[in-house]
């Protein structure tokens, strides 16, 4: 019964079966087409730029080895042109040492002139004489000697053509291969034999000539008309005979083929070749087709393209043939799709009066929508850009308080010269942060503004806090958000010596690639960055950075004691408005007369300063901002670079307990206009 059931339901549906079906094999059917035709196409087009681009290799690589050759022909110029080499070669022994003597010295010299011929490359010279006098001037032992080349077949084979210099293998007791460029010194007049002369290459060295050409799947073998690999990148075909190779190579020659598809190595091989006339050699370039080609072409990328096009097509026929049989029920279940968040769903009106009407107001609806989360997405973004621009002109009254009394415990000191300075560093850190209403400035601006804001600090504190500025030439016209390093240089000088007490700090400012980096580092009390997470609960809230999760809570630090489980450098990311932080506001030691001073008070009972009172800050806790300068913090820092320059850019900090923590800063490089 329930499939009788079912049967008869689908006879009302025979139309849009029978549509959809159709559609189906039709998707299909195409998209396998064009596929096909595209990979044709592409394997195509490959083979009519592969003969292009690597006849320029094939032609580097034979430019390579001409001029190897080049060297090789002066050399053996030099040997052949040579009356010393001749009298070495040709005199019979003499009774008297010295005159042997000279003569060996004679010719010694004269081979040091031969090999400075081929300095360039690491080979070695060596000479016999009808005489049986021999020389072998190898760069190292591991040459051949010229006797056993004498000996070797080589020398056969090179008598048989005594007017040509001739490249040959050569392989040692132990299998070592050389290539051994051989040459028959005449005598000029009569044309006779009075020595030998071998050049010797080992095949390694050989090879640097074309392996910076080759790739996986892109070879290069080096074979004499006999079919025997000289060289290769492939070791397995060196030193043996390939013929099928060979027949190929001369075919390509003799009919003058730019590429040939060929079947080598059980693999589908494009090969080109060219004869090298000089060496006697075919200089041949293998490309496996299909390597290449799954490189040009991503077979997986492909299928997932194409089972997503046939996908959305098959989603897309299925809509419309359900909506030329059911309008109704297609407006239903576009409708529903709005509780989950889908607001892209528009109904194409069709069907009767009352569906046509139902589906205009429906899309209507979805118009008003997508206006209304528009305007509150671009309402909450000029709502941070207002919080951003409030923090950024942000002053703590504090500060101007603490510093202005710094200045009048100057005066009263008489250290005028000191409270002058004080005072045009605080007009010029002020008139860049209030005055300058630009979003960014140069780095040179910046840095203006640390170095004015680190001589107050150290006007208030003292000097146990050294600070180093290591800054590129070439960077200070780039543009950087106002007051960025300020915060994490304030955050230092505040929360990183709570227990060493004293230290430097380093601003450095660079190119980096395409970006430009400033980090401010310092050798203080550094955290635990493990505890501090556990701590703040940060593992647990998308990844988000420690500083972010610092600022946006409240950090307590002791002065001069360690926190529990993170260290005292703990407190290093606290520096956001209404964060807690350490140490008396005041109370520090002063460079203006010598003494200390306490400046112990509260926000607006006003501070008095009196000289010889002590420092207080060990062991004394003040909640607020009191030491602050703006209230920009750490994790705005990081929003604002971020807003301004995109997700790839903001800040990230590496720290150790013990051993000192490192801000760094990546942003683009920008130059003003």
């Amino acid at each position: 019964m329930m499939m009788r059931a079912r049967f008869e339901r689908l006879k009302f549906h025979g139309l849009f079966i029978k549509l959809f079906v159709v559609m189906v094999i039709c998707i299909v059917t195409i998209t396998v087409s064009v596929v096909w035709t595209n990979l044709r196409m592409t394997e195509q087009l490959f083979l009519e730029t592969f003969s292009i681009t690597n006849s320029k290799v094939i032609d580097q690589i034979h430019n390579n080895f001409e001029a190897f050759h080049y060297s090789i022909v002066l050399a053996a110029n030099q040997a052949q042109q040579s009356g010393t080499l001749k009298t070495f070669l040709t005199e019979a022994e003499a009774p008297q040492s010295i005159r042997v003597m000279n003569s060996y010295y004679n010719m010694t010299q004269q081979m040091k002139r031969v090999q400075s011929m081929v300095d360039a490359y690491s080979v070695g010279v060596a000479i016999v004489g009808k005489n049986g006098r021999s020389y072998s001037g190898n760069v190292n032992l591991a040459k051949p000697s010229a006797l056993e080349l004498e000996r070797s077949e080589l020398t056969a084979k090179a008598k048989a053509h005594p007017d040509k210099l001739m490249y040959q293998m050569y392989r040692d007791a132990s299998g070592r291969q050389f290539i051994v460029a051989t040459k028959v010194l005449l005598e000029r007049t009569t044309g006779q034999e009075y020595g030998m002369l071998y050049i010797v290459i080992d095949e390694n060295d050989f090879k640097p000539f074309y392996t910076s050409f080759t790739s996986e799947g892109n070879d290069v073998v080096i074979m004499d008309k006999s079919g025997t690999v000289m060289t290769s990148n492939l070791p397995d075909l060196t030193g043996r005979r390939n013929f099928a190779l060979l027949s190929y190579a001369e075919e390509i020659e003799d009919q003058g083929l730019d590429v040939k598809k060929v079947q080598l190595m059980g693999k589908d091989q494009l090969m080109l070749a060219q004869y090298l006339p000089s060496y006697d050699f075919y200089l041949v370039n293998m490309i496996d087709q299909q390597m290449v080609l799954g490189q040009m072409v991503n077979t997986r990328s492909v299928v997932l393209i194409c089972l997503a096009i046939v996908l959305v097509a098959l989603v897309v026929v299925f809509l419309i043939s359900r909506k030329m049989t059911r309008s109704l029920t297609l407006l239903a279940r576009q409708m529903s799709k709005v509780t989950r968040r889908n607001f892209h769903n528009y109904v194409n009106v069709s069907g009767g009066y009352e569906i046509r009407e139902l589906g205009r107001a429906y899309n209507y609806m979805l118009d008003e929508i997508h206006e209304y989360v528009d305007k509150l997405v671009e309402t909450q973004k000029g709502q941070r850009k207002a919080e951003l621009a409030a923090l950024q002109q942000q002053i703590n009254p504090h500060f101007l308080y603490n510093t202005l009394a710094s200045v009048k415990f100057l005066v009263q000191q008489d250290s005028k010269d000191k409270a002058v300075e004080t005072i045009h560093a605080l007009i010029s850190l002020l008139q860049n942060t209030i005055s300058n209403v630009s979003e960014t400035i140069t780095v040179e601006q910046e840095l203006a503004n640390l170095r004015a804001y680190v001589f107050i600090n150290h006007i208030r504190y003292g000097e146990r806090i050294r600070v180093n500025y290591y800054v590129a030439p070439d960077c200070a016209h780039y543009q950087v958000p106002k007051l960025m390093i300020q915060p994490f240089m304030e955050n230092a000088f505040f929360h990183a010596f709570n227990v060493k007490g004293e230290g430097v700090i380093h601003v450095l400012v660079a190119k980096e690639g395409p970006k430009l980096v400033c980090e401010v580092a310092d050798n203080g009390d550094g955290m635990d960055m493990a505890a501090f997470e556990l701590e703040h609960g940060t593992a647990g809230r998308a990844g988000r950075p420690a500083y972010e999760a610092a600022d946006a809570g409240a950090v307590e630090v002791v002065a001069g004691s360690a926190r529990a489980g993170a260290g005292a450098g703990s407190a290093w990311a606290s520096v956001e408005a209404g964060s807690v932080q350490a140490g008396v506001d005041a109370g520090s030691a002063r460079t203006g007369a010598g003494a200390a001073s306490a400046q112990a008070g509260t926000e607006a009972g006003g501070a008095r300063a009196g000289a010889g009172a002590g420092n207080t800050q060990d062991g004394a806790k003040f909640r607020g901002s009191r030491k602050l300068f703006s209230g920009i913090g750490v994790a705005n820092v990081n929003d604002r670079i971020r807003l301004l320059y995109g997700e790839e850019y903001g800040v990230t900090i590496i720290s150790r307990l013990g051993e000192g923590t490192r801000v760094r800063m990546t942003l683009p490089l920008i130059v003003a206009n």
